[in-house]
């Protein structure tokens, strides 16, 4: 046996979960602390979601102990919590790839694995997917019954689409199962009165196998069947909140309510799940764990742990607190400006969508904690929160990633734009975001912002010129305002930021050689990229003319005309999808107004991009200097 398979027996003997169901429960505890020894040994060196995956170990060892996996459907919720999952489905060995390009992605993906039930990325989706699923193994009259669990965490059941799913799962006829991961914690400090309510919930796991006991030996006997389940269950807890003075918001929506149990308990996980598979209608275990459990400084700071990057596994020190933050991000940037600007304008105000720290509106927390809003994973709210509070006459900033913030999109509509009310949005995670994936990729936000009437849509190429558009955007008096920008490092010294606001619709002119060949317009911090493009293109003999265009809506019409008018070739590039950004805006423009220039478009095409390196998917995206280069000398000949 080689290091790997002496150090992890019975996980290296464990090619799929009928492995697994070979050993006995007694062997379980060792199992689970081999999974967590696994894990801090790759992800130490192949970084990853940490905390949360090694926090569900038990809870995955016991769903795949219980429940026949494949036939019965396990929907994970995000999927930060999966690692476990993907470890025990047959991709142990191949784990060591995940989250890279060509290999595993970091959520559970159903086209990489028939475990993988359902996209998982974005929060609160599990529910609704799994009552779906439910719903439909009952239309198909399945045999033998096929089992759906729904795995989503406290921060996840917050969010408004989980409730959703919780009020159908009580009025159809399912028998779908859910579970909540409860570790007081999400990736910061969970928010809202519901984390509240969970972390003071407390009905009696006696009560609650009494209970279960009854009603099966009831069932046995031919007293009760499972048509009349419902009028006893409600009857049973109306009983139960007057006896307690308690009462249960699921099985208020009743749902035969389970825990809470101790997450951490195999054996008893075990027990309760066997006990409570064949139950008929929809039921909820509750389950308390703890985020990074059996790596003592993730238990510690789950929120530093929840995706450290490489660590030591003997100290715990993480390379950035060894080799230092490095640069600035963009979104440190955001950060620092718009707490500058709300020291000296007391009506703004900033709201998040449970993404604190990640969006850097932290930094205004720390100094003006009254002003700053974190609204959990609801972003549809956070939207028409800030829609109310800009009505009355502050001045909201809404800082939400880019792929999140599509959830929004009805609120930005119905709630801000139709009143031209001023929210400025920044977001966040911008273009190709890199390793997280297909889920996360902000491909689509310069698009779906430019279709919305009275919005204002814009990207930074650099620090400077992002400052200075949250300057003008928050000074602003009417109509919603949207700035775009990358994860990761910040670009500087491309711009001026000394001025207190810049000219809206207004691009500049980063090149504008004689004898252009190529006139290339760009917006956000694709320039960077492009530049160089274009001095690759210079040694083919090409010049090249090239704009920074900045807002998208409303368009330089200067620079277009002038372009336009000059009949060479025209390059758009963009760090977003191709279809209905800059490349359609400027398509739009030029038959507007006759123009017979030629445009070339490029940006992220029109198909979901994997995960991998940011440069490797801008290279696969064609967004990177040598591909844009070919491009560039492709238009130059038409």
């Amino acid at each position: 046996m080689g290091k790997t398979e002496d150090k992890y027996p019975l996980l290296c003997a464990i090619d799929s979960p009928a492995d697994l169901r070979k050993l006995s429960l007694e062997q379980l505890p060792q199992l689970c602390a081999e999974i967590r020894g696994f894990l801090i040994d790759e992800l130490s060196v192949h970084p990853g979601h940490f905390a949360s995956s090694m926090g569900a170990v038990e809870l995955t060892v016991a769903l795949h102990y219980v429940f026949d996996t494949p036939y019965d459907r396990i929907v994970w919720d995000v999927g930060h919590q999966a690692y476990g999952h993907k470890l025990l489905t047959g991709r142990r060995e191949a784990f060591s790839t995940n989250r890279t390009f060509g290999g595993l992605s970091g959520f559970p993906n159903p086209d990489e694995s028939p475990y993988d039930t359902f996209t998982a990325g974005h929060a609160s989706n599990s529910i609704s997917a799994a009552l779906g699923m439910a719903v439909a193994t009952q239309l198909q009259h399945e045999s033998p019954r096929r089992n759906v669990i729904a795995v989503i965490g406290d921060a996840s059941i917050s969010g408004g689409l989980a409730f959703e799913g919780l009020n159908n799962a009580a009025n159809m006829p399912n028998n779908m199962l859910v579970i909540l991961n409860d570790n007081d914690m999400a990736i910061d400090e969970n928010v809202g009165s519901l984390n509240s309510y969970l972390g003071h919930i407390n009905t009696s796991p006696t009560y609650n196998n009494l209970r279960l006991r009854v009603f099966n030996v009831l069932k046995k006997l031919r007293l009760v069947s499972d048509s009349q389940k419902g009028r006893i269950l409600r009857f049973n807890n109306s009983l139960k909140s007057l006896i307690t003075n308690e009462q249960n918001i699921f099985e208020g929506l009743n749902i035969r309510y389970f825990g809470p149990y101790d997450g951490h308990d195999i054996h008893k996980i075990v027990r309760v799940l066997t006990d409570i598979k064949h139950m008929e209608g929809p039921k909820l275990l509750h389950l308390r764990t703890v985020k990074g459990k059996g790596f003592g400084p993730a238990e510690k700071n789950p929120a530093e742990w929840h995706a450290p990057g490489k660590f030591d596994p003997a100290t715990g020190r993480r390379a950035e607190e060894v080799n230092g933050p490095g640069a600035k991000k963009f979104q440190d940037v955001f950060g620092d400006e718009l707490l500058e600007i709300a020291r000296r304008d007391d009506k703004v105000v900033a709201i998040t969508a449970a993404m604190l720290s990640g969006t850097s509106v932290a930094t205004m927390q720390k100094e003006l904690p009254s002003r700053v809003f974190d609204v959990g994973i609801s972003e549809g709210h956070g939207v028409t929160f800030a829609g109310g509070l800009a009505k009355e006459g502050l001045k909201p900033v809404v800082a939400i990633y880019s792929s999140f913030l599509q959830r929004a999109y009805d609120s930005i509509i119905h709630d801000v734009a139709i009143r031209s009310l001023p929210v400025v949005f920044c977001i966040d995670r911008a273009g190709i975001v890199g390793e997280d994936g297909v889920t996360h990729h902000g491909a689509f936000d310069l698009a779906y912002m430019r279709t919305v009437p009275n919005m204002t849509v814009s990207a930074p190429a650099d620090a400077e010129t992002l400052r200075l558009l949250m300057r003008t955007a928050i000074a602003r008096q009417h109509g919603p305002f949207a700035i775009r920008y990358p994860r990761g490092k910040a670009i500087v010294g491309g711009g001026d930021d000394t001025a207190s606001s810049i000219e809206i619709g207004k691009g500049r002119c980063l090149a504008d050689p004689e004898g252009a060949k190529v006139a290339v317009l760009t917006i956000g911090t694709i320039a960077s990229e492009t530049a160089d493009a274009i001095a690759l293109a210079k040694d083919d003999g090409i010049e090249c003319s090239h704009y920074d265009m900045i807002f998208l809506k409303p368009l330089d019409s200067a620079i277009l005309d002038k372009v336009g008018k000059s009949g060479i070739p025209v390059v758009t590039v963009e760090d977003g999808t191709v279809n209905g950004g800059l490349g359609s805006a400027v398509l739009e423009y030029f038959s507007k107004k006759g123009y017979e220039s030629q445009v070339t478009v490029i940006g992220i095409p029109d198909k979901f991009v994997t995960q991998g390196s940011v440069a490797q998917l801008k290279a696969l995206c064609g967004l990177d200097p040598e591909s844009i280069r070919q491009t560039i000398v492709k238009a130059s000949k038409k």
